[in-house]
């Protein structure tokens, strides 16, 4: 494993209970000996589990607290070298129902995270995002996309401080707690037709593994300001039901609230500002005056918009089928 900036290092993570925090967590302590690891999130029974899950390694700081609360955020990030930003709420149908207790979170609370940490002298934060944050349709989506531009301007606040932000934004994680995969299991486990919302929908998709080293390298790779989104590929719903639970009966709900037919995570506007740089693209910042200085990359041509329909990667079955397999 390549040294990373990580290594010997003081990280916290929001939302560190959920499927990426603990994937994230148990690789810094395999892979990266961090100094400490501080555990932010607010539900005590999550933690509890987590500890027996990640054997209450003596590394491991374990803080209850939300993201709303500013001043526990400073406290908590006390001699942090490091932040992942992943706490969120994050389902679409209860966002269109609570509008306002998702932008509390996840646009307040984002906000609190900058302060906090520029105020503790952090020097790196990533931010998770969501593919549904591109040309938002729903209201979590907007949530999140004003939360990117708020880590991405966020630079601007710490411009006369070590404290530096940049966003990470990638698709569905195949094996996460909201993944459609263990629900089609047990539905075709129980001899019961699996729920489709539209035959035609396509979706990106990523594993845990793949998340998790994707946010480490751009720690490695930020200079603040940045927006990472990985090349990663496209599956066909109609695929996933095939490779999960063959030969199973389907039935067509039609398209829920604040769904999209197919995802994006790069607008064909904001491919004006994008660079593509090996294994991702880079969205530039609409406004830096930092002293940011774009990174190398070849822009990507008039047009382009990162969408899972016109992708130029695709899981077959079989791929699909052998990935989850791997999680089991």
């Amino acid at each position: 494993m390549a040294l990373s900036i990580l290594d010997g290092s003081s990280v916290l993570v929001t939302g560190g209970t959920g499927s990426f925090g603990k994937a994230f967590i148990r690789q810094l302590l395999q892979d990266h000996d961090p100094e400490r690891i501080v555990i932010f999130s607010r539900d005590e029974l999550k933690q509890y589990e987590a500890r027996q899950l990640l054997d209450n390694d003596p590394r491991l700081r374990w803080f209850i607290g939300d993201i709303r609360d500013q001043h526990r955020l400073r406290r908590a990030m006390h001699g942090v070298d490091y932040v992942v930003h992943a706490a969120a709420l994050k389902q679409v149908d209860t966002a269109e129902y609570n509008p306002f207790e998702f932008v509390q979170t996840n646009i307040v609370g984002s906000q609190n995270v900058i302060e906090a940490s520029i105020d503790a002298g952090v020097k790196r934060v990533v931010a998770l995002s969501t593919d549904k944050a591109s040309s938002p349709l729903n209201l979590y989506g907007a949530t999140k996309l004003a939360a990117d531009k708020l880590f991405q301007s966020g630079n601007h606040y710490a411009a006369a401080y070590d404290t530096r932000f940049c966003v990470v934004r990638y698709g569905n994680v195949m094996g996460s707690r909201g993944s459609v995969i263990p629900f089609f299991k047990r539905l075709a486990a129980e001899g019961r037709p699996l729920p489709i919302t539209d035959e035609r929908m396509t979706r990106f998709w990523i594993t845990l593994p793949e998340a998790v080293q994707f946010v480490v390298d751009s720690f490695d790779l930020m200079r603040g300001g940045e927006l990472y989104v990985p090349r990663i590929p496209s599956t066909r719903i109609l695929d996933v039901v095939e490779a999960v639970a063959p030969g199973s009966e389907t039935v067509d709900i039609g398209i829920r609230p604040g769904e999209k037919l197919h995802e994006e995570m790069i607008s064909e506007d904001d491919s004006r500002r994008t660079l593509l740089m090996g294994d991702r693209y880079v969205v530039l910042p609409t406004i830096a005056e930092w002293g940011f200085t774009a990174p190398e990359g070849d822009p990507v041509p008039d047009g382009f918009a990162y969408r899972s329909d016109s992708n130029d990667q695709w899981l077959s079955v079989d791929d699909i089928r052998a990935l989850v397999e791997n999680l089991t």
